[in-house]
């Protein structure tokens, strides 16, 4: 019963540090528990299958955790207009898996390498599993540790050197701290020792965060100019309207807004991700000729040296059976198709400048390692209001240029906006703003718009960027360098919010480094796997002398 409740202790502190759910100062010693329970059954239990046991209580907590922040994935629809449960079981079963899978790695090491040894492997199998969960296609960092920290820029001004990896690395360290802190106490009750620990632990916790507000309260980077913004949010329901409702209707529906609500010179009239065409897709190689493109350009003309940038659903064809790539299929006729989410800058009189989103949803927009697993699994993905192809995406990203000042926007689609390092590579580019188009209407009134717009302040900080986000039905916002949010919407409003947005050039420490301590992780994760075989060959020869 003991461990029971101290897994449980676990979920609990790790499910209301979480955004929008609590307070995040509990995640400091959120793992203390499990790495209590791992010790504790190791080192003094009588239980048998001692490693089966710990995987049982890691997998409790984890799977809570998942459902309690994550749930909200029940809120997206099937076709048919029911809720699917698996879109829920699978990404927290198998997610919770994951992170049990790096207790169990952690529990064998330390029972080969002893405690000391064992916790630095901890933490650094930690950071490899947050790093491998950015980059794989079954990619899902929504729990990464230093998301934690998302909705008090204030503490973690520092993001614009070690990113949120960095966050993840300090929640770490101060975890592992004070669990050694408690063990060096409950093996000696010394005193001094404890006041020494204690005291080397609030340090952890404290430093970081007064570098943090001195940052925050002297930031003093100097715009090379500005853009006027409106942000459109059509409030368009993805599961009945954005279908049923005609095209052109649609796009008319999108430009009565932004009419109606321009004040003065707008340079950049920005809509969410995929509202146009509705049903359907916009064919690529007719970008020109597109009925819906040549609307807004018809809007765009009635005012002058506006941009409109949105995002759309596209697709391109292949005649020819030998020009298909890697992520098209065919369809009925037999004819080969690429399918993108895609955003989209029109300009009057300009070709129109297309970027393909890159990060794609896991079982949504993609079918992870399709080549693998679809000769095993056929159909089975779509059960899941998933997918059994995949979008196709642009391996690099793109920045939309405007011709008439000094805009440089970032075109970040929906998903993307939660991977730093990703984000990174517009700034890299030339950007200097960020532009998020987003989608969150699938997941209804629950926590998951909430989060997403939470994670969006964290690459502000990250690249020192403002943001214009347009979310379809809200929450739309304008977000400033520091994090802050200056303005924003309420959710299922059909609005529009106009944004000052200042231009920004420099380059942070971040955005030139990456995930910086994961890379150094994954080097201390390597040299400590090797160390552990070259000393079980070492014992060998020595068994064999």
């Amino acid at each position: 019963m003991k461990y029971i409740i101290l897994s449980l202790l676990s979920a609990v502190l790790l499910s209301i540090s979480w955004p929008t759910y609590g307070i995040p100062f509990f995640i400091f010693f959120a793992l203390v528990p499990l790495l209590i329970i791992e010790h504790d059954i190791s080192k003094f239990s009588t239980i048998k299958n001692k490693g089966r046991v710990i995987f049982g209580l890691t997998f409790l907590c984890f799977v809570i955790w998942n459902i309690v922040t994550t749930g909200w994935l029940y809120g997206a629809k099937n076709p048919d207009g029911t809720h699917s449960m698996m879109a829920v079981v699978f990404p927290v079963l198998f997610n919770a898996f994951f992170y049990t899978l790096i207790f169990q790695c952690y529990h064998l090491y330390k029972k080969a390498q002893g405690t000391y040894f064992g916790l630095v492997f901890f933490v650094a199998i930690w950071m490899v599993f947050e790093k491998i969960h950015l980059t794989w296609e079954f990619s899902w960092p929504w729990l990464n540790l230093g998301n934690a920290f998302a909705d008090y820029p204030k503490l973690i001004q520092w993001y614009d050197t070690l990113g949120a990896t960095g966050g993840s690395f300090w929640i770490l360290i101060v975890n592992v701290y004070a669990f050694y802190t408690l063990r060096i106490w409950e093996a000696g009750r010394k005193q001094k020792s404890l006041i020494i620990n204690s005291s080397v632990l609030i340090g952890f916790i404290a430093l970081p965060m007064i570098i943090s507000a001195v940052k925050y309260e002297n930031f003093n980077e100097k715009p090379i100019g500005s853009v006027n913004v409106l942000l459109l949010q059509p409030e368009l329901n993805p599961d009945t309207e954005k279908y049923s409702k005609d095209s052109l209707t649609i796009v008319n529906d999108l430009l009565k807004l932004a009419e109606d609500n321009s004040r003065g010179q707008i340079d950049y009239y920005i809509g969410p991700e995929t509202s146009l065409p509705g049903f359907g897709s916009i064919s690529e190689s007719g970008f020109e000729k597109s009925e819906l493109l040549n609307t807004v350009k018809g809007f765009l003309a009635k005012h002058p040296k506006s941009i409109f940038a949105t995002g759309i659903s596209s697709h391109r064809f292949y005649p020819n059976e030998k020009d298909k790539t890697p992520t098209s299929y065919p369809t009925s006729q037999g004819i080969y198709v690429d399918s993108y989410n895609s955003a989209v800058q029109i300009i009057p009189n300009q070709k129109v400048e297309v970027y393909h989103k890159g990060k794609l949803v896991p079982g949504v927009e993609i079918f992870p390692y399709i080549n693998v697993l679809k000769p095993i699994l056929g159909d089975a993905m779509i059960n899941l209001g998933g997918t059994t192809a995949s979008l196709a995406g642009d391996p690099e990203r793109k920045v939309f240029s405007n011709p008439f000042n000094k805009g440089k926007l970032a075109p970040i689609v929906c998903y993307e906006s939660i991977y730093g390092e990703f984000v990174t590579e517009y700034v890299k580019k030339g950007a200097n703003f960020l532009g998020i188009m987003t989608n969150d209407s699938w997941w209804g009134e629950t926590q998951g718009h909430k989060q997403l717009m939470s994670y969006a302040k964290l690459r502000a900080i990250e690249t020192r960027r403002e943001i214009a986000r347009s979310a379809n039905s809200g929450i739309s916002a304008h977000i400033d360098a520091k994090g802050d949010v200056v303005a924003d919407t309420f959710y299922g409003d059909q609005t529009t919010l106009f944004a000052k947005v200042n231009l920004y050039d420099q380059i942070t420490f971040y955005t030139k480094a990456g995930d910086l301590l994961s890379r150094f992780s994954i080097f201390v994760f390597g040299f400590l796997v090797f160390y552990t075989l070259i000393k079980k060959f070492q014992n060998r020869k020595k068994t064999a002398k």
